[in-house]
């Protein structure tokens, strides 16, 4: 595809140099650096450009390329190369542009010191800027903890730059790539998301603040435990926090409380039945109440970062009465909905896992909570569903994702025991994929050159990742490393190493845009074209060959990461509309689309949708997620099911978008209208959050936009999506059989 900007072909005669640049890299000469860079320049004089005007320019650049040829050899550096532009600009008497030029290089230059300069950015702040106050949807930026978190996350960025490696802060403000949480890392040696060891911290007990706690004795108490330890947890890393398996790991408290009432029977009931019957009726009204008490817990916690602790929960595979009494309880406990208007609950976000055998088909025994778990997604969109077999051939073993998305690989400790809770991820760089597409010019080999160069900057940005960790102490956060959240629990002097060395911990290289860096090369249409499809295949699988390589070498699990892209999405789309323009079905959008999915803007059936999806994830086993949107599902949860059985052998995680907006006022249950920032009840116009719900699909998790709102391209992302089904389900179920 010829890019609008696309006016400029280089020489045959290249020169043979290597730039020295700022930030210290050494990379190869391109002369059509040169000539964007003048045609910025020209552009702020004229606003247009000729032909004739395009030649000249091109003319320039063959001088300047001969006197550069003239006088150096092997390596230049940049400053060299910007004087002899301008010198020869104003010996060919081009006073205005040499002046344009020289505006043009003093605003970049201007535009990288701003971005560490702390007075800026709290400028910012202070002015309220969208990009900055909306870039995460879980964080209020009216109330004051959330404000004195954003106040310190200015200035934890500015100093974050100033200590990543040069290059890597030059490329992360130019967009090239994307080094996430700089508002609490590398200022901080903080980790990312987590899988908690809430097993062993129950079983041996552990300490928050003054407080000595021991193991839990019931199900009610297990429950208040688990929501300090995630309000502590969140505190005390950036990422999401996971509790795997919850059924199973909160049954053993649901026996005690079971126990209890069993013995009181016996003191008051006549017969055995009689009295397993009353001790079952309590200890299931006691489990209902515990995890009731648990989501609304986790809805009123607010962790030190000024926002509700991101949590998800996993779970559906145990098979006894107490885990699936614990299961039944957090679906019934969803479908219930928040307080007197049963609102939507946004955290924790819900996993439920579909195993062949136990609960996936209408013989299984835990069938009837599969049932249980589709009316929840038809009116909750959660939970999300694993597909068992599928999770453990992509990731080595069965676990739940680290926050919304993050997988942990298989691994085993030095006694061979397969251990997934109390492991963690250290951080991630996402690529801009479709940057490097665009400034190859539709050439696939300058895309691959460049794309091997700007690896090579993530490489030292994730390597940077894991060495900043390693700084941190055992005392700084006692929760994770001394109390058992992070699984072994070590000493004052220990190192935190220890818990992230031989691949124990991940760390991650994200992607996003892969739709738009394939539209570059084959047109926005491509997904139907088997030529284009291979070649955002390879982007995957090549990107895995650098991580596996990478892994071997540091002894840490790199892997490949289908970013979230919350804010990212705006920002990268942003960055690269101000340096190439509005391209059309690339940047006009004013979104990049989120890792591998299909176009939103199309309307394949779930179907087609995860058939054309599946083949991506065996690449980017890091983290991943499919979703599929849909018409009012409630009234057709058999149709939802169908995708859920088609999914169970080609992908591992399915999340379920269907429109649960909800006015207060005139009672419309449906899809609210997108407006330019918001949303509306399309039946009375409401947009007042107090007397509305608005739930969307944020990314990987659930968001309210009318009380949160997002950043721009999130918000026009939404707006864009369309269903992925007709509001008959049972054409889909005919369609798929």
């Amino acid at each position: 595809m010829i890019m609008d900007n696309d006016i400029f072909c280089e020489s045959s005669n290249k020169l043979k140099l290597k730039v020295m640049k700022r930030d210290g890299r050494e990379v190869e000469f391109r002369e059509e650096k040169i000539f964007e860079a003048l045609l910025k320049a020209h552009h702020s004089l004229t606003k247009e450009t000729d032909e004739k005007s395009i030649q000249e320019l091109k003319e320039i650049v063959e001088v300047v390329k001969k006197e550069i040829a003239q006088r150096f050899v092997n390596n230049i550096k940049i400053y060299e190369i910007q004087s002899i532009v301008e010198h020869i600009l104003i010996d060919a008497h081009k006073h205005e542009l040499a002046e344009a030029y020289l505006v043009y290089r003093t605003r970049r230059d201007l535009e990288r010191s701003q971005s560490t300069d702390i007075n800026y950015a709290i400028h910012d702040l202070l002015r309220k800027e969208q990009t900055v106050v909306n870039e995460n949807a879980n964080k209020d930026s009216n109330v004051f903890n959330t404000q004195r978190d954003l106040t310190a996350g200015v200035v934890a960025k500015s100093m974050g730059l100033k200590l990543l490696p040069k290059h890597v802060a030059n490329a992360h403000q130019k967009g090239d790539i994307h080094y996430h949480d700089l508002d609490y890392q590398p200022y901080a040696p903080m980790t990312n998301c987590c899988l908690i060891d809430f097993q062993s911290m129950f079983r041996e007990g552990f300490k928050i603040g003054n407080a000595e706690v021991e193991s839990p004795r019931s199900i009610q108490t297990a429950a208040a435990q688990m929501a300090q330890i995630i309000a502590n947890v969140a505190s005390s890393q950036y990422g999401g926090c996971s509790a795997d398996r919850i059924d199973e790991v909160l049954a053993p408290y649901s026996r005690l409380n079971y126990q209890k009432h069993l013995q009181t029977a016996r003191e008051w009931v006549t017969g055995e039945e009689k009295q397993k019957q009353y001790a079952r009726e309590k200890t299931k009204k006691d489990i209902y109440d515990a995890m009731q008490s648990l989501e609304y817990e986790i809805n009123t916690l607010y962790s030190s970062q000024g926002q509700t602790p991101f949590t998800t929960l996993g779970f559906g595979l145990g098979t006894d009465w107490f885990e699936q009494e614990i299961q039944r309880s957090i679906l019934l406990v969803r479908i219930n909905g928040l307080g007197k208007e049963k609102r939507t609950a946004i955290f924790p976000k819900l996993v439920f896992t579909l195993k062949r055998g136990v609960n996936l088909d209408p013989e299984d025994q835990n069938y009837d909570i599969k049932k249980l778990a589709l009316t929840c997604s038809t009116k909750r969109m959660y939970p999300d569903v694993l597909m068992y077999d599928k999770v453990v051939a992509l990731t080595g073993s069965f676990k739940a994702p680290m926050g919304c998305r993050s997988f942990l690989q298989g691994w085993k400790d030095e006694h061979g025991q397969e251990v997934n809770s109390g492991r963690m991820n250290l951080g991630v760089v996402t690529l801009n994929l479709p940057r490097v597409a665009i400034e190859s010019k539709g050439n696939q080999s300058m895309f691959w050159e460049l794309f091997e160069e700007r690896l090579k900057v993530c490489h030292d940005a994730l390597v940077y990742r894991v060495q900043r960790t390693k700084d941190a102490l055992p005392e700084n956060a006692p929760i994770l490393y001394e109390y058992g959240a992070f699984g072994k629990r070590l000493k004052k002097g220990d190192s935190v190493n220890d818990l992230f060395k031989n691949k124990r911990a991940t760390v991650s290289l994200g992607y996003i845009g892969l739709y738009e860096a394939a539209t570059v090369f084959f047109g926005p249409e491509w997904e139907k074209n088997e030529t284009a499809k291979a070649f955002t295949v390879d982007i995957l699988r090549k990107m895995k060959q650098h991580t596996d390589q990478w892994g071997e070498k540091y002894g840490y699990h790199f892997s490949v990461y289908s970013t979230p892209s919350e804010s990212l999405t705006d920002r990268f789309c942003r960055l690269d509309t101000k340096k190439f323009g509005v391209l059309t079905d690339i940047t006009d959008k004013e979104y990049y689309t989120n890792s591998f999915h299909y176009d939103v803007r199309k309307k394949p059936t779930p179907f087609e949708k995860i058939e054309f999806e599946k083949d991506y994830p065996e690449y980017t086993s890091g983290g991943f997620i499919h979703y599929c949107e849909y018409p009012n599902m409630q009234q057709n949860p058999k149709a939802l099911e169908a995708v859920w059985d088609f999914s169970y052998d080609r992908i591992g995680y399915l999340g379920t978008n269907t429109p649960i907006d909800h006015c207060y006022k005139c009672g419309f249950e449906g899809d609210f209208d997108p407006t330019e920032r918001g949303f509306k009840c399309p039946e009375c116009g409401n947009t007042d959050p107090d007397s509305c719900d608005v739930v969307k699909r944020t990314c990987g998790y659930l968001g309210n936009p009318q009380a949160r709102p997002m950043v721009n391209g999130r918000h026009k992302e939404i707006s864009a999506r369309v269903k992925h089904m007709p509001v008959n389900g049972e054409e889909i179920l005919h369609e798929e059989s």
